[in-house]
């Protein structure tokens, strides 16, 4: 890869400073949204199911379903919109793309979170 790319994109990921998450994590989204002149910011919380690019180009898809019916949305990641990235949960999953959780609904479409080892002193 170019140096001045590698540059570019290191800066901005300094400059950005979203945390690190991957395929099957739980996230809330904010994103900024323009009404004529109005602008608000709206949160999308769900399952990231993707993750693709590199770089500026990098992008993720997250899902949740929304009255019975699957919504996606793809955000992004060095978008000046995408305001604000929290991870709810981390994910416990095999697959980068967690495309088979669009046939599934209820309890099936859950995804087991990885346990944390906690050090006590």
């Amino acid at each position: 890869m170019n140096p001045t790319i590698q540059l570019v994109n290191k800066t901005l990921a300094q400059e950005l400073k979203h945390p690190s998450f991957g395929p099957g994590d739980n996230i809330s989204v904010s994103y900024k949204i323009s009404e004529g002149n109005k602008e608000r910011i709206q949160e999308f919380r769900g399952d990231v199911i993707q993750v693709n690019g590199q770089g500026v180009t990098k992008t993720f898809t997250v899902r949740k379903l929304s009255n019975g019916v699957g919504v996606e949305r793809v955000f992004p990641l060095f978008s000046p919109f995408v305001d604000e990235i929290v991870v709810n949960k981390v994910g416990r999953v095999r697959r980068a793309k967690l495309y088979y959780q669009r046939e599934r609904t209820g309890k099936a479409s859950r995804i087991s979170e990885k346990k944390r080892v906690v050090a006590t002193v």
